[in-house]
Parts: structure tokens; C-alpha cells; sequence
């Protein structure tokens, strides 16, 4: 195998996304689908899983909730198997001061970002094992920098990250590999309605809101969800195959928050 060629996952992988209708989780999918694996996607979004491509199956399901991860797990027993489970599912949380935010909107967070992910790893192990596959964790820079005004998803994604690491220890000698990937702005609905609700704290425009967040960026730009896609691929295909515990940010190198 040459290089080049190892930059490609091999055809046929069975591939689990979570939160996969829409966004991040849906380019990831769709990457994988054009890759040749055999992909299967959860979301609450029943709409959205319907516009996805033919030939990707799916269930809804709130990662959130124990017993509709077993169902999920249950539906993608099709595939024979998983080789690489995506644990994508996240919220954005409330926009606050820590005095400001409702505990239940603090509890629905973490439950989201943080406990849905566990029950999903809980699930996937044993099926990774069999495999020696790949669990790829979806953090945020907000998990390795401070995040005024937005401390319930930063601590769920600094604890994703954590989880991560202590996995790919504890994984790792089964051949199981754990990365987590740290998305920078992505483009796209959801940070357009986080710069809008930073604005209204802040009581600037949203174009004034924008050209800060962008600014604390080196690359004075966002990213795209098809370039958190191309990491996903990487991970996955030969080339990757002696990367574990890492938080690999893809985000233009976000300076601060």
C-alpha cells in the first residue's frame, strides 16, 4: 500500500453516527457512504433521516435516553458489526451567566453532550473489541479553552475529552483506537443562532458579535462540516491507524474564546 492509498478507508466498513440528519453528523455520513461503508445513522430528526441518501439506514432516537441507544444498537445489528462508531450527538446548551442558567437546562446539556456519549460507548465497546475499530468522540475547542457565558456545553466537551483519553488507555490494548475531534466555528444554522444569542448579552449586532468570534481565530474564518468530515475519513482509513487519545482541533486554530 502506498501512501496515497493509505489516506483511504478500505471499502465495506460498518460505520454507527449518532446524530446524523443534519449538520456535522450528516457530512460524516455521507463521507463515509461515498467511502463504500455500510452506515447507519440516529437523530431525533425523523424529517432529516428521511432526506439522507439511499442506502444509509437509520432509527431515531435521544442518545440521552439509555434504553433508546439500545435500540439504535439493536437496528444496526444489520451490519454485522461496527467498525467505527461516531459519537456526534450535542446540543449547544444555554447562553448565560452561571448565576443566569436554569439547572434543568444545565442537566439537559450534560445529558445530551456528556451521558449520551457514555451510553454509547458503554454500548459500542465490546462490538470495537470484536473488531479492533475506531470511536471518534465529537468535542469542541470549548473543551480545551474557557468559554464566558457558555460554561455548560465548555464542561460537557472538557469532559468528553476526558472520556476520550481514559478510553483510548483502557480500549487501547484490545486494538480499539478513541479520538476525539474538536470542531473550531462551524458554518452553518447552529453558530448563527449562538452568535445571535452572544449579541443579545453582549447588546452588540450580530455582525459586530461575528467579526469578534472570527477574530479570535488565526485564520480569520470558519470551517466547514466537510472538513470535519475529512478528518473523520482520516481517522478511519490506514494512514490513521496509530492515532489514539488525541483532541484534534479542526478549527483555523482558535486562539480564545
Amino acid at each position: 500500500m502506498t501512501v496515497v492509498e493509505s489516506l483511504a478507508p478500505r471499502h465495506g466498513l460498518r460505520v454507527l453516527i449518532t446524530a446524523g440528519a443534519s449538520g456535522i453528523g450528516r457530512e460524516i455520513a455521507v463521507a463515509f457512504h461515498e467511502a463504500g461503508a455500510r452506515v447507519h445513522v440516529c437523530d431525533i430528526d425523523e424529517a432529516g433521516l428521511e432526506t439522507l441518501p439511499e442506502g444509509i439506514t437509520s432509527s431515531v432516537a435521544d442518545v440521552s435516553q439509555e434504553d433508546q441507544v439500545e435500540r439504535v444498537f439493536n437496528d444496526a445489528a444489520a451490519l454485522g458489526g461496527l467498525d467505527i462508531v461516531v459519537n456526534n450527538a450535542g446540543i449547544a446548551g444555554p447562553t448565560g451567566g452561571i448565576d443566569e442558567i436554569a439547572s434543568s437546562d444545565w442537566r439537559k446539556t450534560i445529558d445530551i453532550n456528556l451521558n449520551g456519549q457514555y451510553f454509547v460507548a458503554s454500548r459500542a465497546a465490546p462490538l470495537l473489541r470484536a473488531s479492533q475499530g475506531l470511536l471518534i468522540n465529537m468535542a469542541s475547542v470549548a473543551g480545551r479553552l474557557g468559554f464566558a457565558y457558555r460554561t455548560p456545553y465548555a464542561a460537557s466537551k472538557w469532559a468528553v475529552v476526558g472520556l476520550t483519553k481514559s478510553l483510548a488507555c483502557e480500549l487501547g490494548p484490545d486494538g480499539v483506537r478513541v479520538n476525539a475531534i474538536l470542531p473550531g466555528i462551524v458554518s452553518g444554522p447552529r453558530i448563527e443562532q449562538v452568535i445571535r444569542d452572544r449579541a443579545d448579552k453582549r447588546g452588540i449586532s450580530y455582525a459586530e458579535m461575528e467579526k469578534e468570534n472570527l477574530s479570535k481565530v488565526s485564520m480569520r474564518k470558519m470551517v466547514d462540516a466537510t472538513d470535519i468530515a475529512a478528518m473523520a475519513l482520516f481517522l478511519a482509513a490506514p494512514g490513521g491507524s496509530n492515532i489514539s487519545g488525541q483532541a484534534l482541533s479542526v478549527c483555523g486554530n482558535v486562539e480564545t474564546l
